[in-house]
């Protein structure tokens, strides 16, 4: 059977440490001829749990295996390692390589992506923000699927009691990441939802189900990017619950919702770019 990608191991710096991350790229048969997108894809988890070997499961792996781009994906430090901003600065010491190695991996540096799913969608919009912030990488587009972004008790948050993900695992992993911050003066870059500023940030699409926690922050995101406006988009699916798309692959819904994901990728392939300073 035709392998038709490449993984690589690399130590990379990070805040006082060195960090591991797996790159995977299409194999020379499947490399398109010009430079291609490269994804910051940032695992799940609630922050607490995870690796980064789960890119194997994620919705990157399509973009690798059918349309060529690469992908770089962090260990980055778990919230019982580490409380924040250890994530963040893993992500985006991560992002920072990414730049500075552009040739190396061969990739378009106008078109540096960021995406992942829940806690990984959190820390997505995070490394967003924190780039437009810091003005050091520029990102082209962010693809947060059913993002872990609000610290805070929301609609479909509280008393949720959904499959996966529930307000007792949600409670429990929003304390362990934030420590001594937990329900005292949460910074907008660990619980990006406090944000109040909008502007300049790259276009974004996401999915969520409307039965599990994140549904009402995820919409409220996508709300504040277009008040702002951001280009974005979220599709809700109904009757579905945290991260159905990884737990039931071959469903009807999870089909469409894959499908859906990798349009918008390749739409946002032929429109979308940020030029490096």
């Amino acid at each position: 059977m035709r392998k038709y990608y490449k993984c690589e191991k690399k130590k990379i710096s990070s805040v006082g440490k060195k960090m591991k991350v797996l790159i995977v790229r299409p194999t020379k048969n499947q490399k398109p001829k010009e430079k291609t997108p490269c994804i910051l894809w940032i695992h799940g988890g609630g922050y607490r749990t995870g690796m980064a070997e789960m890119i194997y499961i994620s919705r990157a792996m399509n973009l690798v295996k059918k349309y060529g781009a690469v992908v770089v994906t962090p260990q980055y430090r778990l919230s019982n390692e580490a409380t924040y901003p250890a994530a963040l600065e893993d992500c985006y010491a991560t992002l920072k390589y990414i730049k500075e190695h552009e040739k190396e991996l061969s990739i378009n540096p106008s078109q540096i992506m960021v995406g992942g799913e829940s806690a990984g969608g959190g820390l997505t919009v995070a490394v967003c923000m924190y780039a437009r912030d810091k003005k050091e990488v520029n990102v082209a587009f962010q693809m947060p699927l059913y993002p872990m972004l609000d610290d805070r008790d929301t609609e479909s948050s509280k008393d949720n009691h959904a499959p996966v993900w529930n307000t007792k695992r949600n409670h429990k992993a929003w304390k362990l990441y934030l420590g001594e911050r937990w329900k005292k003066d949460v910074p907008v870059y660990a619980a990006p939802a406090r944000q109040t500023d909008y502007r300049n940030l790259p276009p974004a699409y996401t999915f969520v189900g409307n039965i599990e926690p994140f549904y009402c922050e995820t919409v409220t995101y996508v709300k504040n990017l277009k008040k702002a406006g951001i280009k974005a988009k979220v599709d809700v699916y109904p009757n579905c619950f945290h991260a159905f798309d990884m737990f039931l692959p071959f469903s009807k819904i999870s089909r469409k919702a894959i499908a859906k994901f990798e349009k918008e990728y390749l739409y946002a392939v032929e429109h979308y770019y940020a030029e490096q300073k």
